[in-house]
C-alpha cells in the first residue's frame, strides 16, 4: 500500500521511532506531519544509537526522502544541529525536505513556555518547554512566523516586530520577566535562510505526486493518540493532532490518499507528564517496568510512569484512528513478571465504563476491571516467529487481539531493528 501512516495508540513513548525505521527499509518518503522537537524517536542500528527529534526516522535508508510537514513547528536552531550530528556520523541529509508552510518555534516561544508552566504551579502541564504550545498558540492566532519568511528579510523583519510588541506585554506586564530585543533574534534567523534553502520546498505537492506514482509514503507521529489536542485527556495534551486525521492536514492530503493505518502499542503502558493514567503502578512493579523497560524521555530524560496494558484505551485510539493493524513494542519486559494484569473497563463514581470516558472528573476516578494472566518468566528475545514465542506469550497477544478488533501483525521482543515476530 503506498501510504501508511504510522502512529501511537497509547500516551506516546510506544517505540515509534523503531516501528518507523522498520517500515523505511522500503520506503520512498517517510513524513514527519506533526509536533516539534518535544517528541524523540530513538534508532538503534548495531552498536549504534540515534537519538532525533525532528528529523525523520527514515533518515538512515539512502533511497529515502525524509519529510518535515506543514503541520510541524520547527525550532531551526535544533534542526540544524541534528543535520550536523548526522553529518558527523556520515549520514546524508541533503535530502531532507521542509515545507515552506511550517511555522519556526521562534525564541520567546521557548521563553513564554517556560515561564507560562512555573506559573502554574500545581497546575502544571508538564511541557518539554520546548516552545511547541505557544508556537501553535500563535498559528492559529494568525501571528506566526513561517519558514517561507525567512527568505524575506523584510517580511521577517516587519512579523516578528509586531509578534514581539505582543509579546514583551505578556512578560514584562504578566510574568514580570525582562523584554525581548528583536534584532539579534532577527540576525540570528536570517542567518540560517542560506542553509536552510536547498531544502525547503512544497512538500503538499511532492507528496501527492509521490503518492500518484504509486511511491512507498510513510507517515510518522509523533507523541500518541491519548495526547491528541482534541481527542485526548485534555488538558493534559500536546498541542498538536498526532491521531490519522493529523495526517491529512498536516500535509496536505485528501483521505483518499491514506490507504493504511498502523498504531503502535506497548505491551504495557507508559506516560510521561501529569494526567490521568487508570492503570499506573506506583508500587514495585512500576519500577520494575521502569529498569526493565528504560523508561525514560528520549528529549526530556523524565522518567516515565508505568502501568498495566489498557484495553479500553487501546479501543478507543482504534476508534478514533480507523487503526487497520497493530505493532505491538517491548514484549519481552512482560517476560520479568510472573503475573500479567490487562485493563478490560473501569468503574467510577459507582458506574462501570466499557469506553474509554470522556468526562474528565469521570476519568480520573477511574479504577480499572482487571483480567489476569500467566506470565511465561522465559527470555523471548531470540523469538522470530509465533511459534518461537512461549504459549502464554501468545494466548496473551491474542486476548488483546480479540478484545480491540484489529490484528496484531508485529511483535517486538527486544530494541534491534531484528528482534521481531511478523506474525500472518
Amino acid at each position: 500500500m503506498p501510504a501508511t501512516a504510522v502512529l501511537g495508540a497509547q500516551w506516546g513513548d510506544e517505540g515509534k521511532g523503531r516501528v518507523t525505521d522498520y517500515f523505511s527499509e522500503k520506503a520512498d518518503y517517510v513524513v514527519r506531519y506533526q509536533g516539534g522537537n518535544n517528541a524523540g524517536h530513538t534508532i538503534i542500528v548495531g552498536d549504534q544509537k540515534l537519538a532525533l527529534s525532528l528529523i525523520p526516522s527514515g533518515v538512515m535508508y539512502p533511497q529515502v526522502i525524509p519529510v518535515i510537514a506543514s503541520g510541524m513547528v520547527v525550532d531551526p536552531r535544533v534542526l540544524l544541529a541534528e543535520i550536523d550530528m548526522l553529518a558527523g556520523k556520515g549520514i546524508d541529509t541533503s535530502r531532507l525536505r521542509i515545507s515552506s508552510n511550517a511555522h519556526l518555534i521562534m525564541p520567546y516561544h521557548r521563553k513564554l513556555d517556560a515561564v507560562m508552566e512555573r506559573f502554574l504551579g500545581r497546575s502544571q502541564i508538564g511541557t518539554t518547554k520546548k516552545g511547541i504550545g505557544p508556537a501553535y498558540t500563535d498559528k492559529f492566532a494568525r501571528q506566526g512566523i513561517r519558514v517561507q519568511d525567512l527568505f524575506d528579510p523584510k517580511i521577517f523583519r516587519e512579523k516578528l516586530e509586531v509578534a514581539l510588541e505582543d509579546k514583551n506585554k505578556l512578560l514584562t506586564r504578566v510574568y514580570n520577566q525582562l523584554p525581548i530585543d528583536s534584532g539579534p533574534i532577527a540576525d540570528e534567523y536570517l542567518a540560517y535562510a542560506e542553509r536552510l534553502l536547498p531544502l525547503v520546498t512544497d512538500t503538499s505537492l511532492l507528496l501527492w505526486e509521490a503518492i500518484r506514482d504509486g511511491k512507498e509514503v510513510i507517515f510518522e507521529g509523533a507523541q500518541g493518540t491519548l495526547l491528541d489536542i482534541d481527542h485526548g485527556t485534555y488538558p493534559f495534551v500536546t498541542s498538536s493532532s498526532p491521531t490519522a486525521g493529523g495526517v491529512l492536514t498536516g500535509v496536505g492530503i485528501g483521505p483518499k490518499d491514506l490507504h493504511r493505518v498502523v498504531g503502535i502499542a506497548k505491551a504495557y503502558i507508559s506516560r510521561v507528564g501529569t494526567g490521568p493514567f487508570p492503570t499506573e503502578l506506583s508500587d514495585e512493579i512500576g519500577d520494575r517496568m521502569v529498569d526493565i523497560g528504560g523508561e525514560y524521555g528520549t528529549v526530556t530524560g523524565r522518567r516515565r510512569r508505568c502501568g498495566w496494558l489498557d484495553l479500553v484505551a487501546l479501543r478507543y485510539a482504534v476508534r478514533v484512528n480507523g487503526l487497520t493493524d497493530l505493532f505491538l513494542t517491548k514484549l519481552d519486559v512482560l517476560s520479568h513478571f510472573e503475573a500479567i494484569k490487562v485493563a478490560v473497563g473501569y468503574t467510577s463514581l459507582g458506574e462501570r465504563y466499557d469506553e474509554f470516558p470522556r468526562q474528565q472528573r469521570v476519568l480520573y476516578n477511574c479504577t480499572p476491571v482487571y483480567e489476569e494472566f500467566p506470565g511465561w518468566n522465559t527470555d523471548i528475545t531470540g523469538a522470530r516467529s509465533s511459534d518461537d514465542l512461549p504459549p502464554e506469550a501468545r494466548t496473551y497477544i491474542e486476548f488483546i487481539e480479540d478484545t480491540i478488533g484489529v490484528p496484531i501483525r508485529w511483535v517486538s521482543v527486544g530494541p534491534e531493528r531484528t528482534q521481531l515476530v511478523e506474525r500472518t
